[in-house]
């Protein structure tokens, strides 16, 4: 079978990164970290939270850089809230926003529901202007339910937009072939995919950089640039502010990932290559 690097161009032992900046959208210190590190630094790609207040600024903002849509159905700050842009009563808590932990959405949620606020968070991006290059799972929450992951890949397949996906030890875990899934319909996914939990990737990265295997990998960073606004938001935000360092002014990083022989690119070529297969 041809590799994803091949179908990409590239020989298949060589070593493809994506470095994602999550939570566009959710501040506007993201905003201005995401742009940022899209722009000036060494990120390759952005996912914005539709649902959240500053994802129209961030609409405002956009150049045609590669973004896609962070499929957002969990609100997890206890100081900051945001909920559906659709009617969805079953995707709400107690106090008005989308529910605080994956469980408390897998529990309660309604499928149909769950269908229409992905859908249209989709489609108002795209209404927005965003040339949407991919889809991801705010929390993971629509990858490790079988019937959450059947909204995640189908939107994928009508859509036509390839996916992050965790890797293949997690399908053990998980207890259904997602990966395998997926293939099936012609979606495309990177190779191999670092997780990390919370915010704060730096030494999840580092790790993977140093001896980063062929093929296409994904890693992802939270970046925000420091204000009084995201020190409100969540006792996490210095992992935010690192985060952007780590992608924008760590030259010791961008050394390391220059050593590792890694060629960085956004999702827009993987989309592209899975549109055109």
């Amino acid at each position: 079978m041809t590799s994803l690097a091949e179908r990409l161009g590239f020989a298949p032992t060589d070593r493809i990164l994506v470095i994602n900046c999550d939570d566009l959208g959710m501040t506007n210190s993201a905003n201005e970290g995401c742009f940022d590190a899209l722009r000036r630094g060494i990120a390759t790609s952005a996912s914005l939270m539709v649902p959240c207040p500053w994802a129209r600024s961030a609409a405002a903002s956009y150049r045609g850089e590669d973004v896609g849509v962070h499929l957002t159905v969990n609100a997890e700050y206890e100081r900051y809230r945001w909920g559906p842009i659709t009617h969805a009563p079953s995707l709400l808590d107690g106090d008005g926003g989308f529910p605080r932990t994956v469980n408390d959405v897998w529990d309660h949620a309604d499928l149909d529901e769950l269908r229409r606020e992905c859908r249209a968070q989709l489609e108002r991006a795209i209404l927005w202007g965003f040339d949407v290059t991919h889809l991801d799972s705010h929390m993971g929450t629509l990858q490790l339910r079988p019937e959450f992951f059947d909204v995640y890949l189908d939107l994928a397949v009508e859509f036509q937009l390839p996916l992050r996906m965790p890797g293949a030890s997690v399908e053990r875990i998980a207890g259904f072939p997602f990966r395998g899934l997926a293939a099936e319909e012609g979606i495309l996914f990177p190779d191999h995919f670092v997780y990390v939990n919370g915010v704060g990737s730096r030494k999840a990265i580092e790790r993977v950089i140093f001896d980063l295997r062929p093929g296409v990998t994904e890693v992802y960073v939270h970046p925000a640039v420091d204000s009084p606004e995201l020190r409100a938001v969540s006792d996490g935000w210095a992992a935010r502010v690192d985060d952007h360092a780590l992608v924008t002014t760590d030259t010791a990083f961008a050394a390391m990932v220059h050593r590792a022989g890694a060629h960085r690119i956004g999702w827009r070529p993987i989309r592209d290559a899975m549109r055109a297969g």
